[in-house]
């Protein structure tokens, strides 16, 4: 699992062999099971998520009670509660794993450590912080000027896995939308 990991750091940025070997230094593994949560509302978010099997979910609950899901990191991916992790204040989102999951967490600690240690971990977080930028704009802009239909649409096209791994109402969550809209989305295409 270690070899995802490095792959997808390598496809980032350029390190050597002794970078790289400090790099995985800092990130530990751990198995976490279907529906535990690794980070609850209220906490300061100290860690980010690589996910080398199974799923994570970056989730709000609203005064209402209802939840809705702003990201799910699959394999290959990373997570985390992003501006609890940047500014180190506590996090309204909670991290939950949707599937049993092994993943690798770097504290906040050593993630800026490794950017004093290595001169491209710098160039690493740029790309992270863009890809989320991107992820969270293009979210956001769906909600404002999207359908339901028009988002369930892009989402099987950006995004299939979502809706071929994870439950109705986790896809629903995930569109801000109700599970009975989106079963007639799904009778409908």
């Amino acid at each position: 699992m270690e070899e995802l990991l490095i792959s997808y750091i390598k496809s980032k940025i350029a390190v050597t062999d002794e970078e790289m070997e400090t790099i995985l230094s800092y990130f530990i593994s751990i198995k976490v099971k279907k529906n535990e949560l690794l980070l609850t509302n209220g906490q300061s978010s100290q860690r980010t998520f690589f996910v080398a099997k199974g799923c994570l979910r970056i989730f709000f609950i609203s005064e209402e009670g209802q939840d809705s899901t702003r990201y799910f990191a699959f394999e290959n991916q990373f997570a985390t509660a992003l501006v609890s992790f940047i500014t180190s204040e506590s996090s309204e989102e909670f991290i939950q794993a949707v599937e049993d999951s092994e993943v690798y967490y770097i504290t906040h600690q050593n993630f800026y450590s490794l950017l004093d240690l290595i001169p491209q971990w710098e160039k690493f977080y740029r790309i992270y912080l863009e890809i989320a930028y991107v992820t969270n704009t293009k979210r956001l802009m769906s909600f404002l000027i999207q359908d339901a239909l028009e988002k369930y649409r892009q989402l099987l096209n950006e995004n299939p896995i979502i809706v071929r791994r994870l439950s109705n109402k986790m896809v629903a969550s995930y569109l801000n939308i109700s599970q009975e809209t989106l079963s007639r989305l799904k009778s409908k295409l």
